[in-house]
């Protein structure tokens, strides 16, 4: 099965999943424990939410632990948070002000959680111990995913 396919059968899980349930932390570990058992290069996925004072509070995530808080504007997290806009980073040590949770990860996708109204929320987070691991096919379906999300839990924000 190459990786649309296994994003396409994704879709429809998470979909299924998570339709009706409008508990924040549970449906963001489902979300989370989804796409990081889907696919086998995937080190560390997981969610990062905004907090009241400007940052990104880590959330429900699969992987090893995480760093507790990231500013926004600051690393692949808070640029991609800040601009409103997600980023593929093949290589986590060329991106000028990456912040290092972990050693072992070495290329990364950050993907807004946008309200529907328009409206940033915070994050999902994935990383890959491998170089080159994501392209426009992870962004593509990765934002489809969080639009289902946001859809899902945050339609009166």
């Amino acid at each position: 099965m190459n990786k649309a396919e296994t994003y396409e059968m994704l879709l429809k899980q998470i979909e299924s999943l998570i339709e009706g349930e409008h508990n924040e932390i549970s449906v963001l570990a489902n979300v989370s424990s989804a796409i990081h058992h889907a696919f086998d290069n995937f080190f560390w996925t997981g969610f990062y939410l905004e907090t009241n004072q400007g940052e990104l509070s880590l959330a429900p995530f699969q992987g090893t632990p995480a760093c507790y808080r990231i500013p926004s504007g600051r690393g692949v997290c808070g640029t991609a948070f800040a601009e409103n806009r997600t980023l593929v980073v093949p290589d986590v040590e060329k991106f000028d002000g990456h912040i290092a949770c972990s050693s072992l990860s070495r290329s990364e996708i950050v993907v807004p959680i946008i309200s529907p109204k328009g409206t940033p929320i915070g994050v999902l987070d994935i990383d890959s111990r491998d170089l080159n691991t994501f392209d426009e096919t992870d962004a593509h379906y990765l934002e489809r995913i969080m639009d289902i999300v946001s859809h899902n839990l945050y339609s009166s924000r």
